[in-house]
């Protein structure tokens, strides 16, 4: 078999050189890169003899997909496949597995973080001291005591959930299904329009797909207190982003913090979000910390070893 890590994993790469080991060991081909592809053409190249892929969180467009004629198995160091072009994969019989739970604790963390950066002001309070100014009027808000919304309560969401519970607040979630793990800590399921309405802080947590796309919309983004604090560690496409910077800047929404956005990063210089007032603005790097990367790379060599036994694990198709 010919396994291809076709863009890097931001580990080490004696990292790679050991968990790649014990597939060459078995007598496997196994290449990897150690940078983007430039152009469709140098991703198909890449591809073309590969029978599995390993690849991260950039485009599989349907004409890798063709290209790619001995592939059995996509392999994504990531949690979502929405990159993916997945009905291309269907129909040559591509098993698709992913990286599932090794960002759950990095994202959890950065989206604490942002709410701490929103609610005491920090962007304002960096410019303020670098400018010879004091706190006046930057004390801000703290978490405990707060309602938090979760929309979307899988593994992050929950994660995300413990960690604002830990900090005392109160929190609510809307989810298609309950968890009874969430209601022995307290969680209380409401409607999507309840959890937009009555949350202090809303922390955006659902995969982009069919269902989700746009559901963020202008009149669900009005639901919200006006001085509410809005995070999407999630996917851009979710929200409208237009009405959301809309929404920032006739202050109808308090603070908004986003990691994700209608394209991957670099952004448009004319994107709505740039301009809008009150936010963090962060490069889509939630998922992105040490320890996660190292548990992904180990995540989807496990996936390679799983699939050639005959066990597959992690499968999302």
């Amino acid at each position: 078999m010919k396994i291809s890590l076709i863009e890097p994993l931001n580990v080490k790469a004696d990292v790679i050189e050991k968990l790649s080991a014990p597939l060459k060991e078995a007598g496997h081909e196994f290449v990897s890169y150690d940078s983007l592809w430039k152009d469709t053409e140098e991703l198909k190249s890449r591809v073309k003899d590969s029978d599995i892929v390993i690849l991260a969180n950039h485009p599989f467009p349907e004409e890798a997909v063709s290209a790619a004629e001995n592939l059995k198995m996509l392999d994504v160091a990531f949690t979502g496949i929405d990159h993916i072009a997945l009905n291309a994969c269907h129909g040559k019989n591509i098993m698709i597995c992913n990286a599932a739970g090794y960002s759950t604790q990095t994202v959890a963390e950065l989206i604490i973080g942002m709410a701490v950066a929103g609610l005491r002001n920090m962007v304002k309070a960096d410019e303020r001291t670098r400018t010879g100014g004091t706190a006046a009027g930057l004390g801000g808000r703290e978490i405990c005591g707060r309602t938090v919304g979760i929309i979307g309560l899988g593994a992050i969401g929950l994660q995300t959930a413990k960690l604002f519970l830990a900090f005392g607040a109160k929190v609510i979630a809307y989810n298609r299904s309950e968890k009874e793990e969430a209601k022995a800590l307290g969680i209380e399921y409401k409607t999507l329009d309840e959890v937009l309405s009555q949350s202090d802080i809303v922390s955006l947590n659902l995969p982009n797909n069919a269902q989700t796309k746009g559901m963020i919309s202008k009149e669900k983004i009005a639901l919200m207190k006006n001085d509410a604090l809005f995070i999407n560690c999630a996917r851009g496409p979710i929200v409208d982003n237009k009405a959301l910077a809309d929404a920032l800047n006739n202050d109808e929404l308090g603070f908004a913090c986003i990691d994700v956005y209608d394209m991957e990063p670099p952004i448009p210089e004319d994107y709505p979000l740039l301009h809008a007032k009150n936010t963090v603005l962060t490069p889509h790097q939630a998922f992105i910390s040490e320890e996660a990367m190292e548990r992904r790379a180990k995540i989807v060599f496990d996936n390679v070893s799983a699939w050639l036994d005959g066990n597959p694990i992690n499968v999302c198709r």
